[in-house]
């Protein structure tokens, strides 16, 4: 998703929030094995209740893994950096993000969403495991 509803129309021009939101979903009833993954980049602007409004957004879709990163702005035609979003900051999210349910989150200045791909797949798969090992157990 990249970004929140509100920023949409000036972070990404041309997209909808609610149609990258549905597509996600659509996947997941469409595969449910498969994992589905989003990214957010923060420091734009956004608000810590927007964000977590956008993990529930993200969650009500089955997304498993969310991605969650700096903006850094690539070129002066971009859209400048609001603030940098602190160290700690990034922890919290990813601990609301893990709250929320998601099975795999990675939340750092540095992340990005590709970084680290084929090390979070299996993460994600023993994740998953887990989870349906502790289902059954119940």
């Amino acid at each position: 998703l990249e970004t929140v509803p509100r920023l949409y129309p000036t972070i990404r021009p041309g997209a909808r929030y609610f149609t990258s939101l549905a597509l996600l979903r659509d996947v997941k009833r469409e595969r449910p094995s498969l994992f589905t993954k989003s990214g957010l980049m923060v420091g734009l602007g956004e608000t810590r209740e927007e964000v977590g409004q956008v993990m529930d957004d993200l969650r009500a879709a089955d997304v498993d893994f969310l991605t969650i990163g700096q903006y850094l702005q690539p070129t002066p035609k971009h859209a400048p950096i609001d603030r940098f979003v602190t160290p700690d900051e990034f922890e919290s999210y990813a601990a609301l993000a893990r709250g929320k349910g998601f099975l795999l989150v990675s939340a750092t200045p540095l992340t990005r969403s590709s970084y680290h791909a084929g090390e979070d797949f299996a993460k994600l798969r023993a994740a998953r495991d887990a989870k349906l090992a502790a289902a059954a157990a119940e």
